[in-house]
């Protein structure tokens, strides 16, 4: 047998894993595709048609490397924001900023605080970079503020990691809620506080920007509302010192000509954005009615999915999710202790809502039997 060059120490005690399993990989098992693709919280409704002009109208440069500067973009977010060029940085999705994040703060072994049950994509890169998780349970299905905030200041920790709006539950906090929180964070604590939702949420859940703390990262991103999931473009706002660091790290080609393209395109056309969010809206009253109508009960939403319980334990929702799938409609459920009894549903286009609504029922009866 031949010798085989050898992983780092921490990464040989890595499992290979994604912490995902996209709905192309159930799709393959079952060999069949999904009917209705409301499981992901992508954007159902899709990009702008100004923003699918301007795709295929830069589909004869991508023989060209994309800027690394990402100049265009950030000059664009900055005036849309009423911050400074300084105080963006863009990246591969909020994913690829997260690793990014957890490279530049985080030493092995660090301790680092979530909620249990949060985004799994952060825990993915902090056992990526050797940090130590310490998670805080959900309190009535919200992050607990306080509870994140104790966990930072016992642990040390350098970095704590929030929703606002939250994945995987849908629910928030008001702005002056979150505020509150940065005003507890030791000052050499840097609080993620990811925004991926922040414009399918109400105005007053989502604090004025302060780009003077050297302790907020703001992280955003093109992938929901504007729907622009595939492409990976999201970005970070903050103090002008915290953002230059991430050029330490960063891949400078990462965010591809197109997804700088689209985004560009993409904020550019508020009116168009404006029209999703009032889709979305909507969408998420029907969902919700219908979960009503089927014995459910669901959760404010102030994303573009809603969550409901089930009003069983996990093994009865995970029926529940399974049933669905079989029926060709692709939904997911948190898995953590407590938040595990729900199920998630995303919005989207009218057909895939009427196939759910469709197939609901008799997902619930072949769950309870």
């Amino acid at each position: 047998m031949m010798n085989r060059p050898a992983l780092t120490a921490l990464a040989a005690t890595l499992p290979a894993t994604v912490p995902f399993v996209g709905p192309e990989a159930q799709e393959r098992q079952r060999g069949r595709p999904f009917r209705a693709r409301i499981g992901a919280n992508e954007s159902g409704f899709g990009p702008s048609p100004a923003v699918k002009a301007a795709i295929a109208e830069a589909a004869g440069d991508v023989w060209k490397y994309a800027d690394p500067e990402n100049h265009d973009l950030k000059a664009a977010l900055a005036a849309h924001l009423g911050v400074e060029p300084e105080n963006i940085t863009v990246g591969e999705g909020i994913d690829g900023l997260l690793g990014l994040i957890v490279r530049l703060f985080v030493e092995p072994g660090q301790p680092v605080v979530t909620s249990l049950g949060a985004y799994p994509t952060f825990n993915y890169h902090v056992a990526g970079f050797g940090g130590h998780l310490v998670s805080v349970p959900y309190l009535d299905d919200r992050e607990n503020l306080q509870g994140l905030a104790d966990a930072a200041r016992r642990e040390n920790a350098p970095l704590v990691y929030l929703s606002n709006p939250d994945n995987p539950m849908g629910t928030w906090w008001e702005a002056a809620e979150i505020s509150r929180l940065i005003e507890a964070l030791p000052e050499t604590t840097l609080l993620v506080l990811d925004e991926a939702y922040g414009e399918t949420a109400p105005a007053s859940a989502i604090p004025p920007l302060d780009v003077a703390r050297p302790n907020v990262l703001r992280m955003r991103t093109f992938s929901k509302a504007y729907g622009l999931a595939g492409l990976r473009c999201g970005y970070a706002i903050g103090e002008a010192e915290t953002i230059r660091a991430f050029d330490k790290v960063r891949n400078h080609f990462g965010v591809n000509r197109i997804a700088q393209t689209a985004a560009l395109a993409a904020l550019a056309d508020q009116d168009y954005l404006f029209s999703v969010i009032g889709s979305v809206a909507a969408c998420r009253d029907r969902i919700a009615a219908i979960a009503e109508a089927n014995g459910l009960k669901p959760l404010p939403s102030a994303t573009n999915f809603v969550t409901f319980d089930c009003g069983g334990d996990s093994a009865f929702a995970l029926k529940i999710m399974q049933a669905l799938i079989a029926r060709d409609v692709f939904v997911r459920k948190p898995m953590a202790p407590v938040l595990d009894r729900c199920i998630r549903v995303s919005v989207g286009p009218d057909a895939a809502i009427d196939l759910f609504e469709q197939m609901l029922p008799d997902a619930l009866t072949a769950a309870r039997s």
